[in-house]
């Protein structure tokens, strides 16, 4: 498992993809998984430097693992969590949005969470020990770039 603990703060969102970016290369997984994968770190990460400790700068811990193998049964899948010591919230907890209204009674926020739940394998929320871990998996497609 690799993992990387920063102030979560916005100028820290480059070192967070550089460190999944080389967790997901030397995998194997395709250009396309780590797009998906990069959009949804970004969305997590900035909501808890939004959120979490506002308005103070507080830590997060990223951390990476992969289980199953390429090709194999079970597939190979990266699992990512964020752990931050902030203010509880399970964003899982919010009711889904609507994406079947017109663009002008679509309200503002929520797609973010939407977007990670609708293109992550997996997602799940815990508060344990006074601290947020939110986890994503996802399967790394190695097969295709």
């Amino acid at each position: 498992m690799r993992e990387i603990t920063l102030d979560a703060t916005r100028e820290n969102l480059a070192a967070v993809f550089t460190f999944l970016q080389e967790a997901l290369t030397e995998c194997g997984a395709s250009k396309k998984v780590i797009r998906q994968i990069k959009l949804c770190v970004e969305e997590i990460y900035i909501n808890i430097v939004n959120y979490a400790y506002t308005p103070a700068v507080g830590q997060a811990r990223i951390t990476f693992d992969s289980s199953g193998s390429p090709g194999g049964s079970p597939p190979l899948r990266a699992i990512i969590s964020f752990i931050d010591s902030g203010k509880p919230y399970d964003p899982l907890a919010k009711e889904d949005p609507d994406i079947g209204l017109d663009l002008d009674d679509t309200p503002i926020g929520g797609l973010g969470i939407f977007l990670v739940k609708e293109t992550m394998d997996d997602v799940r929320y815990e508060y344990t020990d006074g601290q947020n871990i939110f986890t994503m998996e996802k399967i790394i497609d190695v097969q295709t770039n």
